[in-house]
């Protein structure tokens, strides 16, 4: 499939957060004049159930390349080479926790890689990157740095703030520190869940679509985009579900389930000074 935009555009309809979903938890979002990659998972490993929507050659213009965790669907380290090579003038943004990690084992981008941790958010021009401990199932904090395994970003450019919460379940703070961001105009939650059967496996688990619902209700975000659902079998979830159960139960809370490598357009009502 090819994505339906040019990044490199810097020119986008006013007042508006252009959103391209590129399966599992990847995203490309443009906000005013920045354009930036999260979580993109485009290796065409055997074990996926759907092809990757596009090529990492392709996504040109892009000013951040961010990844929420080290796990291959999320930083994808075999494609993350190419995307640099496809925007050169792109950062790479990774959790503070596997920065120096990542540079020994990355090298053909570590003179790119910036790391984010909780405290030391990513600025830079007006667009700013914070990280949000993520339960992926378990908090999993270095005991001396304090840093997290897993996290969410919270990227704001313009007044408009976007939380993509990565691999994540419900803990206890979560909520408060969402809220604590001021209004989010836009929510990318997973909803794929967790199992004991899937645990005893090695495969970590996220919120339940329920879950997932429950935390947008609380926050009430601009929009919610649920995510996570559709890479690997035996790790699915129907996102139509997600969808009406946050309309049964929270019908002032829009949602939506865009197409791969669509463009959705949304608008932004509010903004945060």
């Amino acid at each position: 499939m090819e994505l339906r935009t040019d990044p490199a555009a810097r020119k986008g309809p006013p007042d508006t957060i252009s959103i391209w979903w590129l399966h599992q938890a990847g995203f490309v979002i443009r906000i005013g004049e920045k354009v930036f990659a999260i979580d993109l998972f485009l290796s065409p490993a055997a074990e996926r159930v759907v092809p990757p929507p596009v090529r990492p050659e392709e996504l040109t213009g892009l000013d951040y390349v961010l990844g929420t965790h080290d796990h291959l669907d999320h930083i994808d380290r075999a494609v993350w080479p190419a995307l640099a090579k496809a925007s050169p003038g792109a950062k790479m943004l990774v959790p503070r926790y596997h920065l120096e990690k990542l540079r020994r084992e990355l090298p053909a981008v570590a003179g790119r890689l910036a790391g984010v941790g909780e405290g030391t958010p990513f600025e830079e021009d007006g667009f700013r990157v914070q990280a949000i401990p993520a339960a992926h199932e378990l908090l999993e904090q270095d005991p001396v740095t304090g840093e997290y395994a897993a996290v969410g970003y919270a990227v704001s450019y313009q007044g408009v703030t976007v939380y993509h919460a990565g691999d994540c379940c419900i803990y206890e703070g979560l909520e408060t520190r969402l809220r604590q961001l001021g209004r989010l105009g836009v929510m990318l939650l997973p909803i794929n869940g967790r199992s004991a059967s899937r645990l005893r496996r090695g495969i970590l688990g996220n919120m339940t679509y329920q879950e997932a619902a429950d935390l947008a209700g609380a926050v009430k975000p601009g929009l919610v985009i649920p995510m996570h659902y559709d890479a690997y079998a035996g790790n699915l979830e129907n996102p139509l579900l997600f969808q009406d159960y946050l309309h049964v139960k929270y019908p002032d809370v829009p949602c939506a389930v865009p197409r791969a490598g669509e463009r959705l357009d949304v608008e932004i009502h509010h903004r945060n000074r």
